[in-house]
């Protein structure tokens, strides 16, 4: 290969490699400029520093050797002293790159190939980094290619400018792709790997049905109707939950189309996959009674704290509510963020009636009544021996067969019972070897000091190291299961809140952090107030 044979044919062959892989002209250039470097130097001498400069209107190539501007020559294939560096360039300096000319030379075979290897791997480099750089804010479309091939049921999707792959798990259950299909998917993810970029696809993730949606519903990529969630079990059944911003325009119809056209689409797609098309509502009440569509909801009770909510299905809607296998419910429970219990309205009748009675026999052994009052103190609502304690003595002079006298009796019993309580706990606590400080924490009672003694924390300096979820515990879900992990005041009636507030305020006791803004700005203002 004579490189001065022919000068544009460099700029053609340049020309020609940019086409073909999409990528910048001035890429390949660089790369046949590095080629041709390194082959010189096989040439000139592993140690000479030689740079090669293609004119990309011309074609010219220069070659050239760069020398270093040195006081005392210590390697002469890449440095120069002063009085040879001013031949070049009388304005000459120490540590200037003095740019010494090369003639042109005749390519051998081995040198023509490594810097054919140079040039192929810069091309492909720059092609990895063009198809990442395209594709990495393309995540969250749906993109459309050709079947390349099918490993392991692993499908390559050929899409033009790159190759994708839809992993065997990410696969509609039953669905098979054969060699020159057409392939339609959510592009979740791009990665760079060794190899070059990887570009992951997916038929069963659920926006790839939300964004099915948005192409088949103008209101969706209008923005009038907005997808809010989304849960699906791949290849049997789905639920989205949408909402319109115009009142004007009902979500659920816009989403089903004339007839059905619309979501008869999708669910083509979808290989069959049926869709409950649920309207959403900012009353999560509300949203889950829509969820469990189409089963009908009696009742539904909140747990904010837990983020669990119970519901109450007549006998008949049971099965219905939870579906085949949990599906329904589990699907609602995906869609709304909340975990879901459901009950029937005889069970739900049969544990009021059991919470009831053990009310009643707490009552019974506590104040040391006999059952009737037991039963009055529970059916007035009274569900503790502190509410019958600390209430307002007229309440329960005021319940029916009751008088002053024995609503006194039975609160000073009340009270009698709570002391008693206290003292067993604080010797409890003692035996623990919970330190007495611990109380001035605002926020820890005696029966809680035990709790936190069986789990260690004996001091507030041990309080004012625990997290929130160490007092409260945590909710994990992974894989679709809620595992709830048990905190060391569970049962105490204790919300996030409160908890972080117990924290702060032992931090602020044991010296670790200072008392918030509105008590340090408080007390300068009391001194003041007192000098004047």
């Amino acid at each position: 290969m004579v490189v001065s044979a022919n000068r544009l044919e460099l700029l053609q062959i340049a020309d020609a490699v940019a086409r073909e892989k999409s990528i910048d002209r001035q890429i390949v250039v660089d790369a046949m400029q590095d080629a041709i470097a390194k082959a010189a130097r096989s040439r000139y001498g592993a140690e000479t520093d030689v740079h090669a400069e293609i004119n990309t209107k011309t074609g010219e190539l220069r070659l050239a050797r760069h020398l270093q501007v040195v006081d005392l020559v210590e390697n002469g294939a890449i440095e120069i002293t002063v009085d040879e560096a001013k031949r070049h360039n009388p304005a000459a300096q120490v540590g200037d790159v003095i740019a010494d000319p090369l003639p042109p030379f005749d390519f051998g075979r081995i040198a023509a190939q490594s810097a054919k290897q140079v040039i192929v791997q810069k091309v492909r480099e720059a092609e990895r980094d063009r198809q990442y750089d395209e594709y990495k804010d393309r995540i969250g479309e749906i993109v459309n290619g050709a079947v390349k091939r099918v490993e392991y049921g692993n499908v390559f999707v050929d899409l033009g400018r790159g190759e994708a792959i839809i992993r065997r798990d990410e696969m509609i259950p039953r669905e098979t792709f054969k060699v020159g299909d057409r392939a339609r998917a959510y592009l979740y993810d791009v990665r760079r790997e060794p190899r070059g970029p990887q570009i992951f696809l997916s038929r069963t993730h659920p926006q790839f049905m939300a964004k099915l949606f948005g192409q088949e519903v103008p209101e969706i990529y209008d923005g009038i109707v907005e997808v809010k969630a989304v849960a699906r079990d791949p290849g049997s059944r789905a639920k989205i939950a949408v909402i319109s911003r115009d009142s004007s325009i009902d979500p659920v119809g816009a989403c089903v189309g004339m007839r059905g056209s619309r979501v008869q689409a999708v669910v083509g797609e979808l290989q069959g996959e049926k869709i409950d098309i649920i309207p959403w509502s900012p009353d999560i009440a509300t949203f889950v009674v829509n969820a469990l569509q189409p089963a009908e909801v009696a009742k539904v009770v909140l747990d904010e704290e837990a983020d669990k909510i119970e519901v109450v299905v007549p006998d008949e809607q049971l099965s219905l509510a939870i579906g085949r296998r949990g599906q329904n419910v589990r699907l609602a429970s995906q869609l709304t963020g909340w975990d879901i219990d459901i009950l029937t309205e005889a069970e739900e009748s049969e544990r009021r009636q059991k919470e009831f009675l053990n009310r009643t026999e707490i009552f019974m052994n506590a104040l040391n009544v006999d059952e009737t009052v037991g039963q009055l103190l529970a059916s007035e609502g009274f569900r503790t021996v502190e509410e019958v304690a600390y209430v307002d003595p007229s309440e329960l002079a005021s319940i029916e067969g009751f008088d002053e006298d024995t609503g006194a009796e039975i609160q000073s019993r009340a009270q009698d019972y709570l002391a008693a309580v206290e003292a067993e706990f604080d010797e409890k606590r003692r035996a623990l070897g919970v330190e007495d400080g611990l109380r001035e924490v605002p926020g820890v009672t005696t029966s809680m000091m035990v709790s936190l003694g069986e789990n260690d924390v004996k001091s507030v300096e041990d309080l004012a190291g625990c997290a929130t979820d160490d007092l409260v515990g945590w909710t994990e879900r992974k894989d679709g299961e809620t595992t709830r992990h048990a905190g060391y005041l569970d049962g105490f009636d204790l919300s996030r809140q409160d908890a972080e507030a117990m924290i702060m305020a032992a931090r602020v006791h044991a010296g670790w952090i200072e008392a918030p803004a509105e008590q340090t700005e408080a007390e300068p203002a009391a001194d003041e107030t007192a000098e004047a």
